[in-house]
C-alpha cells in the first residue's frame, strides 16, 4: 500500500497545484516515506518550496519526553529554513508564522486515540488555516489501531488540549478524515486536501489497520510499536493515576503496576468482575522498576497487557474497558487507595486529570461508586459508541 505521502511523491500531477507555492510542512520523526527518507528531504528534492516547518507535542525531533515539555522555535541547519513550535508559547499557529507559507502539509502519524494530542494539532492548524485564508493538505496515513470504537463521548465543556471535540476515546479515523469531521463539526470555510492512502485495509490481518511491510517509527518517545498503539485508548487513562504506565521500561504503556498492589489478585479480581471484557488479550502479571516517572527506582507489581500473539483478536480487544476495569478491581481490593492524581493536566486547570483524560467524570464516578457495576459502565458506553458509528460513517474515506 502507499501513504498520502509516497502517493505524493509519485505523482507529478498531484504536486501540480503546488507549483509556485510556499510550503510548510507539520511533521515528527515519523514522518517518513516507504524507504525512510523524512518527508522534508523527499519533498524538497522533489522541487518543493518548502519555506518552513511545524512541530506537534514532542518536537519535529520527538525529543521530549513527557506532558507539558515544551519545544522551542529554531532554525533548520540544514535547510536554514524556521520551524516552529505548535507545542512551546503557542497551541495555534501564530499570524508570524502563518504568513510564512501558502500550504501547509500536515503529515502526521497518529495513534487513533482521542487523547493524542496531534488531532487537537490538527484541529488548531485548520482554525487557523480559515482565519488566514490558508490551505491545508493532509497526506493520510494508517489510523494502526483501525476501525473499532470505544468509550466515552466527551462531553461539552471538557475540551482541551487532549480533548478536541465530542468524539469517544477510540474513534476509528484517519488525520485525514478527521480533517473532514473538524470542519463539519466547527463550520469551517478553509481549502482542505486529503491525499489519500492506496490500498489500506483497516479490517485485515494481521496488521489490523497498521500494513506490516512498513517500519514503525515512534511518533512520540512512548510511543515504540503497534502493541502500545493499540493498548493506548486504555492505558492512557493512567497517566490521571498514582499507578506506573511504564514509563521508564521498555514497554510503556503496554503496562501497570505499582510497588503497594498485587497484581495477580487485581487480575484475579478483574476476572471475578467481567470475564467478557478480557477477551482478545493475554493479562500476564510481571514485575518492574521504572527507571523514571512515577515510581522511580521501586520495585513494581504490575499487568502487561498483550495485544499480540495466539490470544489476540482485534475485533474482541477492548482495552478502554480493560483498564477502567482495572481501577474497578483496585478499588474493590483496596477502598481507600490513593488512585487519581491531583495536577495540572495539559493546562487544564481546576481538573482532576482523569476527568480531563476522560472528558468528563463518568469513568472516575464509576471506579468510585461501590455500587456501581461494569453492566452501568456498559450501558452508558454502548450507547455513545453506537452514535459515533453512525455519525462518523458519512466522512470514511476507505
Amino acid at each position: 500500500m502507499n501513504f498520502g505521502i509516497d502517493r505524493l511523491l509519485a505523482d507529478p500531477a498531484l504536486r501540480a497545484p503546488l507549483e509556485g507555492k510556499r510550503v510548510a510542512l507539520l511533521a515528527h520523526p515519523a514522518s517518513v516515506t516507504a524507504d525512510l527518507t523524512h518527508s522534508v528531504d523527499a519533498l524538497i528534492a522533489a522541487g518543493l518550496n518548502v519555506t518552513a516547518m511545524f512541530g506537534p507535542q514532542h518536537g519535529v525531533r520527538g525529543d521530549l519526553q513527557d506532558n507539558m515539555e515544551e519545544s522551542p522555535d529554531f532554525t533548520d541547519p540544514t535547510y536554514g529554513m524556521p520551524v516552529f513550535s505548535l507545542y512551546g508559547e503557542v497551541r495555534k499557529p501564530t499570524g508570524q508564522s502563518m504568513g510564512t507559507f501558502d500550504v501547509m502539509l500536515v503529515d502526521l502519524q497518529d495513534l487513533g486515540t482521542r487523547i493524542y494530542t496531534f488531532i487537537t494539532t490538527l484541529r488548531y492548524v485548520l482554525e487557523a488555516a480559515a482565519e488566514h485564508g490558508k490551505t491545508v493538505w493532509v497526506l493520510d496515513r494508517p489510523n494502526p489501531i483501525g476501525r473499532p470504537i470505544e468509550g466515552l463521548t466527551l462531553l461539552p465543556g471538557w475540551e482541551s488540549f487532549v480533548g478536541a471535540g465530542p468524539m469517544p476515546m477510540r474513534h476509528g479515523l484517519t488525520m485525514g478524515e478527521l480533517g473532514h469531521w473538524f470542519i463539519d463539526l466547527l463550520k469551517l470555510d478553509v481549502d482542505y486536501r486529503v491525499i489519500a492512502m492506496e490500498g489500506w485495509q483497516p479490517d485485515a490481518a494481521p496488521g489490523f489497520g497498521w500494513p506490516t511491510d512498513r517500519v514503525w517509527i515512534n511518533p512520540s518517545p512512548n510511543a515504540p510499536n503497534v502493541m502500545m498503539a493499540r493498548a493506548y485508548p486504555g492505558t492512557v487513562m493512567l497517566e490521571g493515576t498514582t499507578l506506573s504506565e511504564g514509563r521508564g521500561t521498555t514497554r510503556p504503556l503496554e503496562l501497570f503496576g505499582a510497588p503497594d498492589v498485587d497484581a495477580r489478585a487485581v487480575v484475579a479480581e478483574m476476572r471475578r468482575l467481567a470475564p467478557d471484557w478480557l477477551h482478545g488479550c493475554t493479562l500476564r502479571d510481571i514485575w518492574f522498576e521504572p527507571t523514571f516517572h512515577k515510581h522511580v527506582k521501586a520495585l513494581c507489581s504490575g499487568v502487561h497487557i498483550h495485544a499480540e500473539g495466539r490470544s489476540y483478536d482485534h475485533a474482541g480487544f477492548r482495552p478502554w474497558r480493560i483498564q477502567a476495569l482495572a481501577f474497578k478491581a483496585i478499588r474493590e481490593r483496596y477502598a481507600e487507595y490513593d488512585l487519581w492524581r491531583d495536577f495540572p493536566y495539559e493546562y487544564a486547570f481546576g481538573k482532576l486529570p482523569i476527568d480531563v483524560i476522560n472528558g468528563g467524570p463518568g469513568l472516575r464516578e464509576w471506579v468510585d461508586d461501590s455500587a456501581a457495576t461494569p453492566h452501568d459502565l456498559e450501558s452508558l458506553t454502548r450507547a455513545d459508541e453506537t452514535a459515533w458509528a453512525e455519525s462518523r460513517a458519512r466522512f470514511l474515506l476507505y
